[in-house]
């Protein structure tokens, strides 16, 4: 799966939460100063030709709507960010985010408590 540049990932970051919509709903969802509508309909079909955004066709306009799963994207993201800079050890990782985000004991002991009530598949 391709990485995402960061105007995409904005995109698909809006998308996954409408689910779907013509470029004019996603142009709406940017906070001021929006984009050019011109500029979000680039970068929608690039979306399309990566192959994370689908579309439908209504009346002569495009419904588009994401093709891959947000928790596929970011569980990819996540894989790559541990293999590119902690040598693929999630060890490595969690002790760098614990130790330069000040992550107290109690917080640790609710992601154990969310990790052991949704054990891995």
């Amino acid at each position: 799966m391709k990485q995402l540049t960061k105007a995409e990932e904005e995109v698909m970051q809006i998308l996954w939460d409408l689910q779907e919509g013509n470029v004019a709903a996603i142009v709406d969802e940017f906070p001021e100063p929006k984009p050019a509508y011109n500029t979000v309909s680039t970068i929608v079909r690039i979306l399309e030709s990566k192959g994370f955004v689908n579309y439908r066709k209504e009346g002569r306009g495009h419904i588009y709507f994401p093709a891959i799963e947000k928790e596929t994207y970011s569980n990819q993201s996540i894989n790559k960010l541990m293999e590119n800079y902690f040598q693929g050890s999630f060890k490595s990782m969690v002790s760098f985010f614990v130790k330069n985000n000040e992550v107290s004991t109690k917080e640790l002991e609710e992601i154990l408590e969310q990790i052991n009530k949704n054990p891995e598949k």
